[in-house]
């Protein structure tokens, strides 16, 4: 860890007491820093909240007692899902205090360089597919963020011969600084996340802290296919690298129908490349270049494209049964997520859809559904996704009462050849908890069928 003294006597509020400010707050603590932590939830036994007490941090729970910033704190730093609009922030920055999320303490104690991932779509696929490269190249990766472990506390006993292979969201890069990956990766740009930041270009703001402070002697890998990030583009000062899939170009990496390019060189075949959708080809490009950026050699990369078949509930293949092949897309809550998966396939398919009704139409997955030769319908949004899958000429509509009895009856009414997918285009929270556990009942189903 470098300039491990920087925080020694800072006064630091800790706001929201989850696994980012519990690691923030030790090791802030172990810094020297004077710590508070306050979580408006009530305690009921928090063993993190216990086990901050006991080394002397104090910790309030169950609301924000008034007049907290009046004890003079020089900085807060929030949980990324914390609200701009929260009291306690709100008054902070209208004093002037500064608010961060904890990978910003990340980037100034890491001695490991730092690649970092973001955007609307594909950042964990990216964020997994580039930490099997430098893995199995030998570089030493750490990953962390969104998808792994707290960043700041890798980053505390990370070395400089480790590499931080960070997925940073939205809300984490909003509460950033002097943040400054070695390499940073943004994959796409749609509209997100509007009830937190308000508008599309707040969000679109937010993303582009990722390069921000970036230098000439860092990279910046973006997605040259959107206008948009060209023009975030042409305002970083790093080294850039754009990113293409509509075709062959002389600068960055590419793909055609039949080739990765790099600087306009064909660079690996298309046809090893496990993991389907052109979506996806975005992430594996992206990945790529970062990969080569790093010095992975171009075996390796071949061998983690040919093998690599997606993460999990996002895409992943699961198994191939008398013909028939199983994809889990749990992961797709959202049309945006669902027409992705769909667009990955020439191959007749039978989709297993819905979920929690939020009111949406399902209208924008018209186009994709050409290939569909049957629904299945699960939850609440069952009687709107039979609708629509009518209007769209679905003639096979089945409904179940979940995601095991929906694969259970998806069986019978396949042949060899189709695909059996697995994307709600909805949120989970009508029969699950969350969409792992929703994907994790659709693997046990298919397994149980053979």
């Amino acid at each position: 860890m470098k300039n491990h003294t920087q925080f020694k006597g800072e006064k630091v509020l800790i706001l929201g007491l989850a696994k980012s400010g519990f690691a923030a707050a030790k090791l802030l603590h172990s810094s020297g820093a004077i710590v508070t932590v306050n979580d408006s939830s009530q305690e009921q036994g928090n063993r993190e909240a216990q086990e901050l007490r006991s080394v002397g941090i104090e910790v309030i729970t169950g609301g924000h007692p008034e007049g907290i910033l009046d004890r003079g704190f020089h900085l807060i730093v929030k949980n990324p899902g914390i609200p701009y609009s929260n009291v306690v922030v709100a008054e902070g920055i209208r004093r002037g205090i500064p608010i961060w999320t904890e990978i910003e303490i990340t980037s100034r104690i890491s001695e490991a360089p730092i690649i970092a991932i973001t955007g609307s779509n594909g950042k964990t696929t990216t964020t997994t597919l580039l930490y099997h490269m430098l893995n199995i190249a030998g570089k030493n990766p750490i990953i962390a963020g969104n998808i792994g472990t707290v960043s700041c506390s890798i980053a505390e006993n990370a070395t400089a011969e480790e590499i931080i292979v960070l997925e940073a969201s939205s809300f984490q890069l909003m509460g950033t600084e002097k943040f400054q990956p070695k390499i940073a990766i943004w994959t796409n740009l749609y509209e997100a996340h509007l009830d937190y930041h308000g508008s599309a270009d707040a969000y679109a703001m937010a993303k582009a802290a990722i390069t921000a402070n970036q230098t000439s002697s860092d990279y910046f890998i973006y997605n040259d296919d959107q206008p948009l990030l060209q023009k975030f583009a042409a305002s970083s000062s790093a080294t850039k690298i754009p990113f293409s899939i509509k075709g062959r170009k002389e600068v960055g990496i590419s793909a055609d129908e039949d080739y990765i390019y790099w600087n306009g060189e064909p660079y690996v075949k298309r046809s090893i490349i496990k993991l389907p959708g052109q979506h996806n080809l975005e992430n594996i490009v992206a990945a790529t270049a970062a990969a080569i950026l790093n010095d992975c050699d171009k075996k390796t990369i071949e061998n983690v494209l040919s093998s690599f078949t997606g993460v999990r509930h996002r895409m992943q293949f699961v198994k191939e049964l008398k013909g028939r092949t199983f994809y889990n897309d749990s992961k797709a809550t959202n049309t945006l997520a669902t027409k992705s998966a769909l667009a990955a396939f020439s191959a007749p398919t039978i989709l297993i859809a819905g979920g929690l009704d939020r009111g949406l139409s399902f209208d924008e997955l018209k186009p994709y559904m050409k290939n569909v030769k049957a629904v299945v319908t699960v939850g609440e949004t069952a009687n709107k996704i039979a609708d629509f899958a009518r209007s769209c000429g679905v003639l096979n509509i089945i409904s179940a009462s979940n995601v095991q009895d929906a694969v259970e009856k998806s069986f019978p009414v396949s042949e060899v050849g189709d695909i059996i997918l697995l994307s709600p285009a909805c949120a989970s929270w009508d029969q699950y908890p969350n969409f792992e556990i929703r994907g994790d009942q659709f693997i046990d189903a298919v397994m149980k069928l053979s």
